[in-house]
């Protein structure tokens, strides 16, 4: 980007600040205003990128600056402004001088802050903190970084890049892609590790980390892993900070194990009240002696995690964690770090002993393996990343390749019951999943729930993970029965340990209604996928994408039942609620307007759904392209509504161009070109041409009695239509004995719905 370059012809970008993966810090002068800013700018995404990335980036970016730019408090960064210009998305925000905590760190080669200035800092921190949570807003990735310390002592939170609305929990990790816990391993609080519910005093369990760090100069569990260091946080008590600097006030110390509590319900009600705390401190602390803190000696430091060294029988950790070297601190910029992994799979569960002593063996004896360097975990952790980076980007075969790969060299490093192992083949199995081997993901999926139950348990959340991904592949294999089962299963157990409101819990719950409805319990799967949306509703709040995934799918039980008032209701409610929450454009807002149109269809309201059809191709087009299977299911729909008007002529030629476009793109036989092809065959037999309707309904019978078998309900129904275009030909007889063929073929067993 030129140095000269003029944004919106009003900000002049002058010296480049800082650079990061998607974009640019720069700073600027405001030519209107006549003062200096700071414009942050995400990277023009050139036209190799996956369209789907690119929208879910640039809305990620306009995320930040709307909850940035509602901030108003002194503690809080100020944003002037934000918009595109040719394509850039910038964001114009004050221009601060001064150092993050991490620099101020490094600065101090390591060494604590001053007491003053910690307390200080830890109260200024606070205020902001208590102005951010009561506009309902929760940083979720507080870290030395992102805490800024002016020139004149002002303290500034900055970065409000995966900050979510506590209301709208959810949203963001949408945005990402990744739909789990986010944050930096250092200071992430272990409901964000889990994965469980995240509220505003997840950002003060970060604030004690920061504070601990700042206070003695490492954070609460400083380890060199990712794995290490996550279940520290979950499982250990850390030291109290006087324990490794006897200068730091009693009170200070009270107050950081508090924050560092392992339960929100542990730890102080809110900022306010932490604020106050440090309020009534204050008189205290002009009273109290500082005395310098000694340099450390020149050899190693001593540990300050809580944690017993890998030489420490007593350990909780297994030896292997200390071998890991992601997740690093952020101990200041200029020190190339590896990427942190984003994905739980093999970080949120706990490495235990097995109880059978056939297991505790296998362990042993795995344990003899050689330690692996560090650099080669490194690089599998990376390749691994990749993989998830590719899966993200849709870009599922070579993220599959990857996958499999590293879980191959992982099981010759660390054994293949090694989490990390195991974690890399659920990965395999999701990507097998995704490109349609189904057979194989089953395989795979079963692999990975059987060594999870051997190493951690069968009621861990790892292994019940496992297990579910089993019964939602069964479902695609349409083993429906057996799915249940397995739902069923996974379930209980999560009940049993978990709790009903889990949001694991639910998930399943969902899946279990989903699949009661793929057996034909329309009444059970309705009940129950109302139940989860209600609770979904009471715990995650009611825009939440899964409680709109749920109440989208009471509406579509509703429509099954034949109830399609309720059921258009409902489907308008969730298309509704993701326009506000995801984006007009998101493809769950576009999914739920296409099932209103069947709605409307159902209920003879066909002018309605021709014109919702006829909005929703065009938006289909511009977002994903006129060759996208869902463009193409729109337009599909558009043809269905113009004959349902008796505007045949125009239907015949929707169902013709689309039909042309779905065999050029999905195949002669995809079940949707043989749909289009049927569609067709209507629209000659409305307009009298009988003789070229029974050939284009001879043709769709065929195919489907070769690729489904000739008992399938589809291949059936084809057969019903060619009968009934023999009778409108007078061909009576004909008509009668294929009538009797398809009466005999239903009768058997496989004709029952798939």
């Amino acid at each position: 980007m030129a140095e000269t370059r003029l944004i919106q012809g009003r900000y002049r970008l002058l010296d480049l600040i800082g650079r990061g993966g998607m974009g640019e810090v720069w700073q600027a002068r405001d030519e209107s205003l006549g003062r200096r800013v700071a414009v942050k700018c995400l990277k023009p995404l050139g036209p190799q990128q996956d369209h789907s990335f690119t929208r879910i980036m640039r809305e990620r970016f306009r995320r930040e600056a709307r909850v940035a730019a509602a901030l108003q408090h002194r503690g809080v960064t100020v944003v002037h402004d934000f918009g595109e210009d040719e394509g850039v998305l910038y964001l114009v925000m004050e221009l601060l001088e001064g150092r993050n905590l991490s620099q101020l760190l490094e600065d101090n080669k390591q060494l604590p802050l001053p007491v003053p200035d910690v307390v200080d800092i830890a109260e200024q921190v606070a205020d902001a903190l208590a102005y951010t949570h009561e506009q309902g807003i929760i940083h979720r990735d507080l870290k030395p970084a992102n805490i800024m310390r002016l020139t004149d002592g002002t303290v500034k939170i900055c970065d409000f890049g995966i900050a979510r609305l506590g209301h709208d929990i959810g949203f963001t990790s949408r945005l990402t892609g990744t739909g789990i816990a986010m944050g930096t391993p250092h200071y992430m609080s272990p409901e964000q590790i889990g994965g469980g519910h995240v509220d505003h005093r997840s950002d003060l369990y970060s604030l004690g980390c920061v504070l601990y760090e700042i206070a003695t100069g490492a954070p609460p569990f400083d380890l060199d892993d990712a794995w290490a260091v996550l279940v520290g946080h979950r499982d250990t008590v850390p030291e109290p900070p006087r324990t490794h600097r006897s200068d730091l006030p009693v009170f200070f110390d009270r107050i950081v194990l508090d924050l560092l509590g392992k339960t929100p319900e542990e730890r102080p009600a809110d900022a306010g009240d932490l604020r106050r705390r440090f309020g009534a401190a204050r008189p205290a602390m002009s009273r109290h002696h500082f005395v310098a803190v000694p340099a450390p000696d020149e050899g190693p430091a001593p540990s300050l995690s809580g944690v017993p060294g890998p030489s420490a029988s007593e350990s909780r950790l297994p030896s292997w964690t200390w071998g890991m070297t992601t997740g690093h601190k952020a101990t200041g910029i200029s020190v190339p770090r590896p990427t942190p992994p984003d994905h739980t799979a093999g970080l949120t569960g706990e490495w235990t002993s097995p109880a059978d002593p056939r297991a505790a063996a296998r362990t042993s004896a795995g344990s003899a393996r050689p330690t692996p360097p560090p650099e080669h975990l490194a690089v599998l952790t990376s390749r691994h990343n990749a993989g998830l980076s590719l899966g993200r980007l849709g870009r599922w075969e070579e993220a599959g390749e990857v996958h499999r790969a590293v879980a191959a060299e992982r099981e010759h490093t660390l054994g293949p019951d090694h989490p990390d192992t195991l974690g890399s083949r659920y990965e395999v199995g999701f990507t097998l999943s995704r490109t349609g081997r189904t057979a194989d993901a089953l395989r795979e999926f079963t692999r990975v729930a059987e060594g999870r139950e051997r190493t951690l348990g069968p009621d861990h959340p790892e292994t019940l993970a496992a297990r579910q991904e089993m019964a939602y592949v069964l479902g695609q294999l349409g083993r429906h029965f057996e799915a249940h089962q397995a739902f069923a299963a996974v379930l209980a157990s999560r009940e049993r340990t978990m709790g009903p409101d889990h949001p694991d819990t639910l998930r399943c719950r969902h899946n279990l209604a989903y699949n009661l409805g793929r057996l034909g319990r329309l009444d059970d799967a309705y009940r129950l996928a109302h139940e989860v949306a209600a609770s979904r509703s009471r715990v995650l709040g009611a825009g939440h994408p899964d409680t709109l995934v749920s109440q989208y799918e009471v509406a579509y039980a509703l429509g099954r039942l034949g109830r399609w008032p309720e059921a258009l209701a409902g489907y308008r409610e969730v298309a509704a609620a993701r326009a506000q929450a995801l984006g007009p454009d998101h493809p769950d807002t576009l999914a739920a307007r296409y099932e209103t149109g069947i709605s409307l269809g159902s209920l003879g309201r066909s002018a309605e759904a021709l014109e919702l059809y006829r909005a929703l191709a065009d938006d289909r087009t511009r977002v994903h392209g006129p060759l996208h299977p869902e463009t193409l299911r729109a337009r599909h729909g558009l043809g269905v509504n113009l004959g349902r008007l008796a505007r045949w002529v125009e239907a015949l030629a929707e169902a013709r161009a689309v039909c042309a476009i779905r065999e050029r793109v999905l195949g002669p036989d995809h079940p949707d070109t043989l749909v289009s092809r049927r569609e067709i065959a209507v629209g000659l037999g409305w307009l009298g041409r009988w003789p070229e309707a029974l050939s284009v309904y001879r043709q769709v019978a065929g195919a489907r009695d070769r690729i489904l078998g000739p008992a399938h309900p589809d291949a059936l129904a084809g057969r019903n239509d060619e009968a009934h275009c023999l009778e409108r030909l007078g061909r009576g007889a004909e008509a009668a004995e294929l009538y009797r063929q398809v009466a005999a073929l239903r009768q058997q067993p496989g004709a029952r719905g798939g």
